[in-house]
């Protein structure tokens, strides 16, 4: 195959991946769960984030969620938002990772933070975007929630601290 024919099909398989990751991304959906307008729903076995608007829909968003045993369920509201937050990785983390440094700066292509964190009550979680956008749609953190960034900022700016986040297997 000629360098010339490689190329065109590589710009092509670019241009699909980024109309495949527009297609997945988030949609108005039909739901119905009795929660006040604004909260956020998370489903860990659709590992699907609802943000409920209150007129029986929901904005949806694809998230990765926490691996088995790693997973946690009940209702924590957002106690804070970020923009490109510095990350600390947590002691669990750098148990399993000790070569992680203590820091690592915000915007960094190294921070799995991405472009925004809300973090959530009690000090272990966040809903964040990610550094990995492949690892959205799986079960893949510590319990955080990860999101592509380009969702992490749609939804920053659709909540205030305060939201109340429901987890839900």
């Amino acid at each position: 195959m000629s360098g010339r024919v490689a190329a065109l099909l590589g710009m092509a398989g670019a241009v699909l991946a980024g109309c495949f990751g527009t297609a997945q991304a988030r949609e108005i959906v039909p739901f119905q769960n009795g929660v006040e307008p604004g909260s956020i729903v998370i489903s860990v076995s659709q590992r699907k984030l609802y943000l409920v608007n209150g007129d029986g829909t929901a904005i949806r968003y694809p998230v990765a969620v926490g691996r088995p045993g790693k997973q946690w369920f009940g209702t924590k509201p957002i106690d804070g938002k970020y923009v490109a937050p510095a990350w600390s990785p947590p002691a669990e983390v750098k148990r399993d990772n000790p070569r992680l440094p203590n820091l690592i700066a915000g915007g960094s292509p190294h921070n799995p933070m991405g472009a925004a964190a809300m973090t959530l009550a009690g000090g272990e979680y966040a809903i964040h975007g990610t550094n990995r956008p492949g690892s959205v749609g799986t079960y893949a953190s510590y319990g955080c929630i990860r999101m592509f960034n380009q969702d992490v900022v749609d939804l920053y700016g659709r909540v205030d601290v305060g939201t109340q986040v429901y987890m839900t297997h």
